[in-house]
């Protein structure tokens, strides 16, 4: 599951889930196979929640803990039984650790021309001498905006957008091997480098039935 806001893109891959806060506008696209379960907070009781979108890790307790809120359908802070398990949910989500798996776009115009040149056709390796073309700024510009609005060079940002694509490509169903050369990678090996190095496991890593520590 991908979901897109005016600021990035988050990639929501298994025992993952996305924090949308109050009144954040996104859409959500699905690949492959998805069930999807949503919980709602009243915004004026999630105060204590983070304040902008995110990925968090589902450990085995928040997932137990979802399941059974959606069992319940809706809690009553009235019943102890609830508040207590409204407590207990809300601390998990906030002590869980954000999930490297967010794509944040440059608001600056030019920076974002790049951006979008570079995200029109990942299988293609264009250097950033080309994608800067009637944009409007030169290259060193453009690096400096990258580097000031994503906190990310442009060769890393591209990395991880390359990562999550290739991410969201093996949660269709396709292969390793597909899954690079969908990102520019014609070396299976070297792409398993470059995901692990950018999201902390194997591409297989991301799909084993748990959570990997280094996510």
């Amino acid at each position: 599951m991908t979901v897109d806001t005016r600021i990035g893109q988050w990639v929501v891959p298994p025992h993952r889930a996305v924090w949308i806060p109050a009144g954040v506008e996104h859409a959500v696209r699905m690949t492959g196979q998805v069930r999807m379960r949503t919980l709602y907070f009243r915004p004026d009781i999630s105060g204590c929640l983070p304040e902008s979108c995110c990925v968090i890790t589902v450990t085995p307790l928040l997932r137990e803990l979802i399941l059974e809120t959606m069992r319940l359908h809706m809690l009553d802070e009235s019943v102890p039984e609830h508040a207590r398990l409204a407590a207990v949910l809300t601390d998990q989500i906030v002590r869980t650790r954000e999930a490297a798996l967010q794509i944040k776009l440059p608001s600056d115009s030019r920076a974002r021309r790049v951006a979008q040149n570079a995200q029109a056709d990942l299988s293609r390796s264009q250097p950033i001498s080309e994608l800067v073309e009637n944009c409007g700024a030169s290259v060193r510009t453009i690096e400096r905006l990258f580097l000031r609005e994503t906190g990310m060079t442009f060769g890393r940002w591209l990395q991880r957008v390359k990562a999550l694509h290739a991410l969201e490509r093996l949660a269709a169903g396709d292969s390793v091997t597909c899954a690079g050369l969908s990102v520019g990678y014609d070396s299976t090996s070297a792409f398993i480098a470059m995901f692990k190095r950018v999201l902390g496991t194997t591409p297989g890593g991301y799909f084993a039935l748990d959570p990997p520590n280094s996510a």
